[in-house]
C-alpha cells in the first residue's frame, strides 16, 4: 500500500497524471456558497448564525469545470460530494449517494448528495449523524471534514482492496486515512500548507496503527 501526498494546486498536479491512471477519485470540493462566513436566519433565528472557525477562506469559491475535467479524465470512477452545487459542470449522474445527517439544527443542511458516475440507475441512502455530541466523537480538524465511517463507506462499496484513490481537495485528510484502513493506495493533494500539515500528521498516524481491512 502507498501513500502519496502533493503541496500545491490539484488542478497543475492532475495534469501531469496519465488518463484513468486511478480505481476512483472521492473528493470533497468547496462548494463556494460562503458557509465559512456562517449560515443565514432560519425560522425565528434573524441574524446570521456563526459556525465554528476554522482557518483559511475554505468555501470562497467552487473549482471551475477545468478541474472537473481532470478528475473524469483521471478515474475509472468518480465520487464528488456536493455535487448538486456543481451540476452545470458535471455530466447527469444516474446513482446518487444521499448521506442523511439526522440534523438536529434547522439551520443545517440535512443531507449531503454525492454525485457519481457509476453506472447504476438508482440512489444509495446511508446515514450518520454529525452533530451534537456524535458529531464529536472525531476531532474535526477542517470545517467541511467528513466522518471517517462514511468515507469508509464509500470506499469499501465502490473500490477494491489495493485500488489507488485521488482526493484532489485533500483537506485534513480523512479519505486518506480510510484508505490506510481498508487496504487502498492514496494520493492526496491539498493547496493549504496548514491542512497539508495536518492531514500528513493524521495519514501517518494512521500507517502506524493495524491495518483494517473492512469498514466499521
Amino acid at each position: 500500500m502507498t501513500v502519496e501526498l502533493h503541496l500545491g494546486d490539484c488542478l497543475e498536479v492532475m495534469r501531469t497524471m496519465p488518463d484513468k491512471s486511478v480505481g476512483a477519485v472521492i473528493t470533497d470540493p468547496p462548494y463556494g456558497i460562503g458557509r465559512d462566513k456562517g449560515f443565514e436566519g432560519f425560522g425565528g433565528f434573524g441574524k446570521p448564525i456563526a459556525r465554528t472557525q476554522y482557518h483559511g477562506d475554505w468555501d470562497g469559491a467552487r473549482p471551475d469545470k477545468r478541474y472537473f475535467d481532470e478528475v473524469l479524465r483521471l478515474g475509472e470512477i468518480a465520487l464528488i460530494f456536493g455535487g448538486n452545487y456543481f451540476a452545470d459542470l458535471l455530466p447527469v449522474g444516474n446513482h446518487w449517494v444521499v448521506w442523511d445527517k439526522k440534523q438536529t439544527m434547522p439551520a443545517f443542511g440535512d443531507c449531503e448528495l454525492v454525485w457519481t458516475n457509476v453506472k447504476r440507475n438508482s440512489v444509495k441512502w446511508i446515514t450518520r449523524e454529525w452533530n451534537g455530541l456524535l458529531g464529536k466523537e472525531e476531532s474535526r480538524e477542517h470545517a467541511t471534514q467528513k466522518p471517517l465511517k462514511i468515507m469508509k463507506w464509500l470506499i469499501v462499496n465502490y473500490t477494491h482492496e489495493g485500488d489507488t484513490v485521488l482526493d484532489p481537495f485533500m483537506g485534513s485528510g480523512t479519505t486518506g486515512v480510510a484508505c490506510v484502513q481498508t487496504g487502498r493506495n492514496f494520493i492526496g493533494i491539498e493547496i493549504d500548507p496548514t491542512y497539508y500539515a495536518i492531514a500528513e500528521r493524521r495519514i501517518r498516524e494512521a500507517q502506524m496503527q493495524p491495518s483494517l481491512l473492512e469498514a466499521a
